[in-house]
């Protein structure tokens, strides 16, 4: 009887320690991460910098007289030229200016030529000892102001003609009329603070964006030099407000020597033909710059974890994690970096969750199993 107790005891007793064998074993097996194994890739990055549109000149058209505008020949949005008529300022008073220029030429001519004549006179009477030095030198004297006279006269002239000519504002390049609020009857002048009209050449955009001084480093130890950096920046897009992406890339033209105290960033401009006149001065986009890498290893940033301003992955050594310091292409597109040293082709990793283990975590239960296997 003692007998089948303990037979029964002990089946009782093996059954309860297979299960919970059973259920350590599924749990151990549930604990699993992913892993990757690195390997150089080929790779381009995609990054976004915010960027303001211009035209290519953005002229504000101001009157260089004063007077009342008389008539007003641009239409607001409309394309005009170089030398357009836009505003016509009275000329009458202008007009009767530059008569009175011409009459006073006339008269200073015929001045300068009686005394010119009258020194002629004079140089022979001179020379027969009919008159006296003073008299000869007081004839030229007369005659170099004669000269004097009619030079002035001839400027005020000039002055005359150019004043009736600005009373036609002409617009100064090729390009778009902008918004007016001139109209017939008002009043302007040189002094004036507000522009009559803006003319943009828009044939070409300039787009402005900006990098910050690490990264402009970074392309100058890349490249040598800024100017070798430029010569190299490759072709960049531009998104629009709207989200689409517009039909032409540009080109890079000019990376600023200068660092802005202010926001610590340094000025780029990049150039865009706008034959559609789709761009507009004065819109918001986002310069898209693409950074081609060749077999550069890439790890996801879920692998990682950062300390300190220090980047860190899992690196699996005998089934197990172990951290290690890495460090990192400047530029990224926010889910994947590329890894500059720390890590070797056929380096295997945690690929996601890394900032959730510990040093020493099992993670590959089968090569943790081989080396304890090996060790016995």
């Amino acid at each position: 009887m003692k007998v089948k107790r303990f037979l029964v005891w002990g089946l009782c007793c093996a059954g309860m320690l297979a299960g919970c064998q059973q259920k350590a074993g599924m749990q151990s097996s549930g604990d699993t991460y992913p892993l990757l194994t690195v390997k150089p890739e080929d790779r381009q990055l995609s990054v976004k910098y915010s960027a303001v549109i211009e035209g290519k000149q953005d002229v504000e058209v101001r009157p260089q007289v004063s007077g009342t505008i008389t008539r007003v020949l641009v239409e607001e949005g409309a394309h005009v030229r170089k030398g357009e008529v836009l505003f016509v300022i009275d000329q009458v008073p202008y007009k009767a200016a530059l008569q009175k220029a011409v009459a006073a030429v006339a008269t200073a001519e015929a001045n300068e030529a009686t005394a010119k004549q009258t020194l002629e006179g004079k140089k022979l009477l001179f020379a027969d000892r009919v008159i006296s030095d003073f008299e000869l030198h007081t004839a030229q004297n007369e005659y170099k102001s004669a000269q004097a006279a009619l030079q002035q006269a001839q400027a005020e002239l000039t002055d005359a003609q150019n004043n009736l000519s600005y009373t036609e504002v002409k617009s100064p390049v090729d390009g778009y009329a902008g918004m007016t609020s001139f109209r017939i009857g008002a009043l302007v002048s040189s002094s004036m603070t507000e522009p009559l009209i803006r003319v943009s050449d828009n044939s070409q955009m300039y787009v402005y964006f900006s990098l910050t001084e690490k990264q402009v480093l970074a392309l100058t130890a890349q490249y040598g030099s800024l100017d070798k950096a430029l010569a190299s920046f490759p072709e960049v897009s531009l998104e629009l407000n709207d989200g689409s992406v517009y039909g032409t890339k540009g080109r890079v033209d000019v990376i600023s020597g200068m660092i802005d105290k202010t926001t610590g960033t340094v000025s780029l401009r990049a150039v865009f033909d706008n034959k559609d006149k789709r761009l507009l001065s004065g819109g918001s986009a986002n310069v898209i710059v693409p950074y081609d890498r060749k077999q550069c290893i890439v790890i996801p940033q879920g692998g990682t974890y950062e300390i300190q301003n220090r980047v860190f992955a899992y690196k699996v050594v005998d089934g197990k994690a172990v951290s290690t310091p890495i460090e990192v292409f400047e530029i990224n597109d926010g889910t994947e970096y590329i890894v500059e040293s720390g890590l070797q082709s056929g380096d295997v990793i945690v690929s996601e969750g890394a900032g959730l283990l510990k040093e020493g975590t099992v993670v590959d239960p089968a090569a943790a199993a081989q080396e304890v296997k090996e060790e016995d």
